[in-house]
């Protein structure tokens, strides 16, 4: 038997080891590696923001706000694979944030198919940068006069219960969607155009007019304030259809009782405000199953030798799997990521719908009334998967999950 020399050997089982993290044209490469600068000037910004960017699309929701109440179960499972400084990729609203910290990517990029999503963000932006603490955020979010006694150490609790109480105010909204024009535009250098200038009054008008117990299912013109705690469980006057309140998102809990919300501390908030005041989280018009935008990311993060940390999707696939082969050229786009063995989809799968879902403790069910909750996959294992001709139909996937 012929063998081989020591070092060789070392060679061979290294070269295999990389070979195994080769999946389509999904390339894994080294966190440590990463040459994604540590903040972005307000020039690379926007110009991210239009290389990464498509066609403003269409959905049948504004989605100004998440429905899904589990969203931080997974938080726990996804910190003991998943380390900081990865890049994280997401889509729609406000639970971004809560993921983005507790997970503290070098980079955030968030995907939407309508415009309104990526002006929300620069909403949000905007307020964060301007706001020194989370009273002053809140303050600014719903157009409502911070009340007395708010401070730093105030729970989320005694925060959204105060601005429950207080009506919104038309005059400081008026003043603060000046006051977002302004920073975006001359404080950052974004054009602003008279249809994002539209729709980002029509979008901060909807938190002006929903407050703190507006849910997925609000309208802009409902009214839901005046008073009367969180409305429940979930919060809404009458307009909730059983679906969670901002207030009461931002008040959930992971399965052992820990809240992750953005909101939750003021250590939270401060992280996250510092991450939007370098311009790390780039909010972009994108179809998943789009030709551009997946595939810009992709290149880009390839060029600078970064790796996908995570990729939420909310049910965004369950919809591709509905419209022809969208489900299929949205894996092609994935399939171009670079990935290793740690990068996790976060998905929200629902319930019902005739799906065999993953089983959940009686405790999870109970305290989401019904609702599962989010649950996650690995990346690479589904690229495989699909590449290999075992993902057919949105079940398949459902089943990965876990």
């Amino acid at each position: 038997m012929i063998t081989q020399p020591r070092s060789v050997r070392r060679a061979a089982r290294a070269l295999a080891a990389c070979a195994t993290l080769f999946v389509g044209s999904s390339v894994a490469i080294a966190q440590s590696a990463s040459t994604i600068p540590s903040r972005f000037s307000d020039a690379e910004l926007w110009r991210l923001n239009a290389d990464f960017s498509e066609p403003n699309g269409y959905f049948r929701s504004d989605n100004f706000l998440s429905n899904e109440t589990g969203f931080q179960f997974v938080i726990p499972d996804l910190l003991k694979s998943i380390k900081p400084g990865g890049v994280y990729l997401g889509v729609g609203p406000e639970q971004n944030f809560t993921y983005i910290v507790a997970l503290q990517p070098k980079m955030a990029i968030i995907f939407d198919i309508r415009r309104g999503n990526m002006m929300a963000h620069l909403m949000y932006k905007s307020l964060m940068e301007t706001s020194a603490d989370r009273a002053e955020f809140l303050s600014k979010l719903f157009s409502r006069p911070r009340p007395p006694g708010l401070d730093t150490s105030s729970t989320v609790k005694q925060l959204f219960e105060a601005y429950v109480a207080v009506q919104p105010d038309s005059t400081l909204f008026r003043r603060n969607l000046a006051a977002i024009k302004t920073h975006l535009t001359k404080a950052r250098g974004f054009v602003l155009s008279d249809s994002d200038s539209k729709l980002l009054e029509y979008t901060y008008g909807a938190f002006f007019g929903g407050g703190p117990q507006m849910t997925y299912n609000y309208r802009p013109g409902m009214i839901t304030y005046g008073g009367g705690g969180f409305g429940g469980r979930f919060g809404g006057r009458g307009f909730g259809g059983g679906m969670p309140s901002y207030a009461s998102l931002q008040n959930a809990t992971d399965s052992a009782g820990k809240n992750w919300a953005y909101l939750a501390t003021e250590a939270n908030y401060r992280w996250l405000k510092d991450f939007e005041s370098k311009n790390l989280l780039v909010p972009i018009v994108g179809d998943f199953a789009g030709p551009k935008a997946i595939r810009s990311v992709a290149e880009y993060l390839k060029s600078h030798h970064a790796v996908v940390s995570a990729f939420y999707t909310s049910n965004v696939e369950q919809y591709l799997f509905m419209q022809s082969d969208d489900w299929s050229r949205y894996y092609k786009n994935v399939s171009m990521l670079p990935l290793d063995g740690n990068s996790m989809f976060i998905r929200s799968i629902g319930g019902g719908r005739g799906y065999a879902m993953p089983a959940r403790p009686a405790a999870q069910q109970a305290f989401l009334g019904g609702r599962l909750p989010s649950v996650t996959c690995s990346m690479l294992d589904l690229v495989k998967a699909f590449n290999d001709g075992k993902i057919m139909q949105y079940s398949d996937v459902i089943a990965m999950s876990r």
